[in-house]
């Protein structure tokens, strides 16, 4: 048997001659880790080093197509990696969001699949806005995600994004030079702080800051193990960002402006409470297509609500 070294206990096995037989152990192997869905991770792990997209990947396992004993190498390394949790997007260096493949590797949150969704709302509020150039603002971007999906299906709009992390910035910087949308801005500044020449303009807040509270534990390894912490974790009660972000985007907000902020699933009512408690008007909390709490939003008040 082959075993890369650092896999004593994974069923490597001899190095495959086609395609099929590849797939066919990656989604073993990927199996036995716990993968949720271990055809996918195959598909895309194969794909990565071969150059093809998951229906070219499967169209050459159905046709037996022949493998480069180098190739074959090469992806049984990744499948070693992903064995042992390491996140898919690490491995091959991109992460997709609506339509964007963004970079992603240490040191930056991996968007998620349900942050998409959590996306539309500002997206939605954007679009129905009259302006010419509606301002929107993503604190706490990470990778650029949010921003960089708001600027491109949002083209008259003009967005800010703000990120502090050392870490994570070099990623967003790197996102935002891949994507190059011109109505989008980037800013390494703390979101408390963060933007204040945009006081009172802006038309659409929107966060997904971290809400993990300080004693949980992550199930998921890829979270617990390679997301960074504090991208992670909110305090005692994970809200401690939140309300940061509470605060800031009241003083950036027109009045009927938007927030959006990003939550777990049993965070709902709190948030609205601490929403409620700073003076916004019609806190609303939204469910995602898994029918979990996922997304708060609420308008800012007027002059006549503070």
């Amino acid at each position: 048997m082959t075993t890369p070294p650092g896999s004593d206990s994974i069923p490597i096995g001899p190095i495959p001659a086609d395609i099929a037989e590849l797939r066919a152990r990656a989604i073993d192997i990927l199996s036995r880790a716990g993968i949720g869905d271990p055809d996918v991770d195959a598909d895309l792990l194969i794909g990565h080093v071969l150059g093809q997209s998951r229906g070219q990947v499967q169209a050459a396992a159905i046709l037996r197509t022949a493998l480069d004993a180098t190739d074959a190498a090469v992806a049984l390394e990744l499948v070693r990696r992903r064995f042992l949790r390491e996140p898919l997007q690490h491995i091959t260096g991109r992460a997709p969001f609506r339509g964007l493949e963004l970079f992603v590797g240490p040191g930056v949150f991996v968007p998620r699949p349900e942050t998409e969704q959590v996306a539309q709302f500002a997206i939605d509020a954007l679009r129905a806005l009259p302006d010419a150039e509606p301002i929107g603002v993503d604190l706490g971007t990470g990778s650029g995600a949010i921003a960089l999906a708001l600027a491109v299906e949002v083209p008259n709009a003009r967005i800010w994004a703000v990120e502090n992390s050392p870490e994570a910035f070099p990623w967003t910087s790197r996102n935002f030079e891949h994507v190059a949308a011109d109505n989008a801005t980037l800013v390494f500044d703390d979101l408390t702080d963060a933007l204040s020449e945009l006081d009172g303009t802006v038309a659409v807040v929107i966060s997904n800051p971290p809400y993990i509270p300080a004693d949980a534990i992550p199930r998921d390894p890829e979270v617990r193990l390679f997301d960074p912490a504090r991208a992670l974790f909110g305090g005692p009660d994970g809200l401690d960002v939140v309300r940061h972000v509470s605060r800031t985007a009241l003083r950036l907000l027109r009045p009927g402006g938007q927030i959006v902020i990003e939550h777990g699933e049993l965070q709902g009512a709190e948030i609205r409470a601490l929403l409620t408690a700073d003076g916004w008007r019609a806190p609303a909390t939204h469910r995602d297509y898994t029918t979990r709490d996922r997304a708060t939003t609420a308008v800012a008040p007027g002059p006549s609500d503070r």
